[in-house]
């Protein structure tokens, strides 16, 4: 197994990214965000449901 620096790696996935253009890219950032908002209110309201009787 080689060894691969962090930068190396950033590099060759922006290099697809330019081969492929910024569509897929972009549907992964959408999809990834409202993933992320998704969790991120359930997480806080999850909270208000409960009675503190």
């Amino acid at each position: 197994m080689e060894h691969n620096p962090p930068s190396a790696w950033l590099t060759e996935a922006a290099s697809v990214a330019v081969q492929q253009g910024t569509g897929n890219l972009l549907r992964i950032v959408l999809v990834v965000m409202v993933l992320g908002c998704a969790l991120t209110a359930w997480f806080l309201l999850r909270g208000y449901r409960r009675k503190d009787d």
